[in-house]
């Protein structure tokens, strides 16, 4: 590749980093913000009660305590105009945001596709990218999308749940005194909800790494692993394992549970399969593993032979997963099609020597 096309890559590479960082940030801020708008509109919408009841027993209302009702209504309504404008600021520059990381896309595609060159000022011919260099490109923007996985799971999980202890602590410190009784609701609530989200963050730490993996082994790993998605994705995954449950080096166990579990993933939100099957043999020098599932496949002999810049994503992920096997001596082979549902077949050497 031309060292051109090389900075003009690691330039919108680069770019697009940051687009996807800020608007990862912006969309927290949003979700926080928006947060603020319903709990400001229902705190209007409780206003204009109290304030109906006013009206309805004027006569007898005392006259600071409806000084102090319009006061708070006034208040209200002024917060909740603040907090509209800026929710739609940060909407606004969501999709400005969206709109750039489109473009700079489109750049990064026709630049990987038709090799074009930047010239440093001496005349040159047209260089094309050696597919080496497609495949470089293709497995960076794979890490791209699995940090950018992650950053949505922390923001939808854990990161969203701090943000409503936030606002139930507010909720409480003003019914402390008003509503003793409400107090101590919301309280149970912010009890309630800190479990739930406990739970969540150990589930979010099982499936960045899990440490039964090192403390246990890749079979009682997957066979945890299949259960857990079973029951929060209402999927119906088995797990057929056959040979000797022994330990293998580090690296090769991470392989074959990572391997796993993209595959399966692959199943619910490419395919939206119902059923997953997973066969794990460790008999001989070869793990030998088969994901199959009943749902939307894809072309594979096209995806596998034809323009790798221009695959789907679940194809493409696929292809940076046969290539990691192959580093380390292994293969890895599929068969879909649209209506068929799709089967992997990976390979693994259970050492070096068994390679």
């Amino acid at each position: 590749m031309a060292d051109g096309q090389t900075q003009l890559l690691d330039v919108i590479s680069t770019e697009m980093k940051r687009l996807k960082d800020k608007l990862a940030e912006i969309k927290t801020q949003i979700d926080q913000t928006q947060l603020v708008v319903d709990r400001e509109q229902q705190r209007n919408a409780d206003i204009a009660t109290e304030l109906r009841t006013i009206q309805d027993n004027i006569e007898t209302v005392p006259r600071q305590d409806i000084r102090t009702k319009y006061d708070e209504a006034i208040d209200a309504r002024f917060r909740l105009t603040t907090m509209r404008g800026q929710l739609e600021k940060f909407q606004s520059q969501r999709d400005a945001l969206e709109s750039e990381q489109k473009i700079l896309a489109q750049v990064l595609n026709m630049t990987q596709s038709s090799g074009i060159q930047i010239s440093s000022g001496e005349e040159q011919a047209p260089v094309r990218m050696q597919p080496a260099s497609i495949n470089i490109v293709r497995i960076v923007q794979a890490q791209e999308e699995e940090k950018n996985r992650l950053a949505r799971l922390m923001h939808d999980g854990p990161a969203q749940s701090l943000t409503n202890f936030i606002l139930q602590t507010e909720i409480c410190q003003r019914l402390f005194d008003r509503d003793p009784a409400r107090a101590a609701e919301e309280l149970g609530n912010l009890k309630s909800t800190a479990s739930v989200t406990f739970q969540k963050v150990r589930d979010f730490i099982f499936d960045l790494r899990p440490m039964m993996l090192d403390d246990l082994g890749v079979v009682p790993t997957v066979r945890r692993y299949v259960d857990s998605f079973k029951d929060k994705n209402d999927i119906e995954a088995k797990l057929d394992f056959m040979g000797e449950e022994r330990r293998l080096e580090s690296h090769r166990e991470v392989m074959v549970f990572r391997g796993i579990q993209e595959l399966m993933g692959h199943a619910r939100d490419y395919g939206s399969a119902s059923e997953i099957f997973i066969r794990l043999d460790i008999s001989n020098d070869l793990v030998k593993v088969d994901v199959e599932d009943n749902g939307r496949g894809f072309d594979a002999q096209a995806a596998f032979t034809g323009d790798e810049t221009h695959i789907e994503p679940r194809a493409q992920s696929i292809i940076t997963l046969r290539e990691k096997f192959e580093l380390v001596g292994g293969l890895l082979s599929v068969t879909s099609g649209e209506t068929d549902g799709t089967r992997v077949h990976m390979e693994l050497p259970t050492s070096d020597e068994a390679m």
